[in-house]
């Protein structure tokens, strides 16, 4: 069955880096899209990036964009995202979907998204 696991989440220091890692199984990695989102405490889960991985199109949140990277290893079913640039508002617990679709649902990211990981958790701090 499909399986995402997120890993690489930790602390950072404001203006550092980190970069989380979604391992996927159970479905062909490179044919479908894949996305990042987040939630913070007391807030809505928020739509991060998104990759189709057929064309390699790439989508960002305004509040990311230029800061964080999405990319993927298909050989290693791996998706991952380089985020730069941290701040304190950046943290949260990040996860990882995917609808089994060929796009990117945009810029509504997370419609669609059936399979969700259980996320892991990113704090910048000082």
């Amino acid at each position: 069955q499909v399986q995402l696991v997120e890993s690489g989440g930790g602390l950072a220091q404001p203006g550092g880096s980190l970069r989380l890692s979604c391992a996927a199984s159970g479905f062909t990695l490179d044919v479908y899209a894949i996305g990042w989102f987040r939630q913070a405490p007391g807030k809505e889960r928020e739509g991060v990036s998104c990759l189709n991985n057929y064309d390699g199109n790439t989508y960002y949140a305004p509040s990311v964009k230029g800061r964080f990277t999405i990319s993927t290893d298909n050989v290693k079913k791996t998706v991952y995202l380089q985020m730069n640039s941290l701040k304190p508002e950046d943290t949260a617990v990040y996860y990882c979907a995917t609808g089994l679709r060929r796009v990117c649902s945009v810029p509504n990211f997370g419609y669609g998204m059936d399979y969700w990981g259980k996320g892991t958790l990113v704090t910048v701090s000082s």
